[in-house]
């Protein structure tokens, strides 16, 4: 069978570090083949006019819970799928599917339907590792973590969950706590990313836990510490200690919400878009109406409240996890942030994928990466989304659309 081509021609493409003001990606299968200044001049590709809109690489979300109505942790290889889908419709091709705290079992059972999930995954964001948040954190940082199931590292347990499977690609803990510098060594002898989260660590706390391997701090300002007093004395917390270590990579929710424009400016202005990346934080609430909503597990999940662009617990002392999508994230970076799209781009795509390990194929427009390509407007609103050479979402047709391959 013929390897299908495809033309996108007459867009804006960004790249790292520049813009190319007119010109087209060639992908062949479900690679990227060609990209060039002005047009491609062959005649067997499906064409796709940008009309003038930029071409992007795919955004890359590295924590993300759900979205469309679906949680990750619903025990059903449908939330997996659906979930996906509601956000390839906002620009993201990839993305780490993220757990709660909850018990062993419902653990593992998430885990084993990650697996099955991602052989079905046709026309959603890829998975591209399970991120496993908690259940090892300081109970004072919890926040909307369920308090029934934080606890200390458990040697016996972790090492058994990764014995059972090999999807797990990123795992969030409290560096403070007992035994939590050995299973950060334990995932880095595994190939695993470990990150500080829920904590209220101390600035040595924190070098300690970096030099071990806790090198991204997982969405900055929440969950954390910042300076403490302790007696008369005042102490680092975890917000500074990310700022003070040039190598600690950082993830932000930048919806506007968690943390405000003045915060935005600032972390971009110390940490810089090599260091961050965008993410959601998205719960099921991501893509639906406002009003009453469940993180976590729909039957045995904290109950919520998504009001003003954000879930909140039911009492709003405290959120309870987004309900952005990577569309928007761009869009607050630039106009709340004052960020170039070039940056603003590259911390929702190359720095996530660095971040990963998967930058040799994710992450860029160059020849040979996996063709993940969105297609968005001057506001960031989603024209198309090329997952793999599949278009998995088209706002409006395009010529010949029928020959696309979904």
């Amino acid at each position: 069978m013929k390897t299908q081509k495809i033309k996108i021609f007459n867009g804006k493409i960004l790249t790292p570090y520049r813009m190319i003001p007119n010109g087209s990606v060639l992908i062949t299968g479900d690679k990227i083949t060609a990209v060039k200044e002005g047009n491609i001049d062959i005649s067997d590709a499906v064409e796709i006019d940008a009309k003038g809109n930029f071409i992007a690489p795919g955004f890359i979300d590295i924590h993300v819970h759900g979205g469309g109505g679906h949680d990750f942790m619903d025990g059903s290889e449908n939330a997996f799928l659906k979930a996906a889908e509601i956000h390839a419709r906002y620009g993201t091709t990839s993305m780490s599917p993220t757990t709660l705290t909850s018990e062993k079992e419902d653990l593992m059972k998430t885990l084993e339907l990650y697996e099955s999930a991602d052989r079905n995954n046709i026309n959603g964001a890829q998975f591209i590792g399970m991120h496993l948040e908690g259940p090892y954190f300081a109970m004072s940082q919890r926040g909307a973590q369920d308090p029934r199931y934080i606890r200390d590292p458990d040697p016996e347990e972790y090492m058994d969950v990764l014995a059972r499977t090999n999807v797990v690609r990123r795992w969030s803990a409290a560096p403070e706590l007992k035994g939590a510098l050995p299973f950060a060594k334990y995932l880095r002898s595994k190939g695993i990313l470990a990150a500080l989260a829920h904590t209220d660590a101390i600035y040595e706390e924190v070098l300690e836990g970096f030099e071990n391997g806790y090198t991204l701090a997982t969405h900055l300002y929440s969950g954390m510490s910042g300076v403490t007093r302790r007696n008369a004395y005042r102490y680092a917390g975890v917000i500074e200690s990310a700022y003070i270590i040039d190598e600690m990579d950082v993830e932000i929710i930048a919806d506007g919400v968690h943390l405000p424009a003045p915060l935005l400016k600032l972390i971009y202005k110390i940490k810089g878009p090599d260091r961050i990346a965008l993410i959601t934080d998205a719960m099921r609430g991501a893509g639906m109406p406002e009003g009453e909503s469940v993180l976590g597990n729909m039957n045995t999940g904290l109950k919520v409240i998504i009001e003003d662009g954000v879930a909140k617990l039911p009492d709003r002392t405290s959120f309870a996890g987004s309900v952005a999508t990577t569309d928007r994230l761009v869009r607050n970076m630039i106009n709340l942030a004052d960020v170039p799209l070039l940056d603003a781009v590259r911390m929702m795509s190359t720095t996530p994928a660095r971040i990963m390990n998967i930058s040799d194929r994710k992450g860029s427009l160059i020849e040979g990466k996996d063709a993940d390509i969105v297609i968005f407007d001057r506001n960031i609103n989603i024209q198309k989304t090329i997952i793999k050479g599949r278009l998995v979402y088209s706002l409006s047709p395009i010529r010949d659309e029928s020959a696309i391959s979904e």
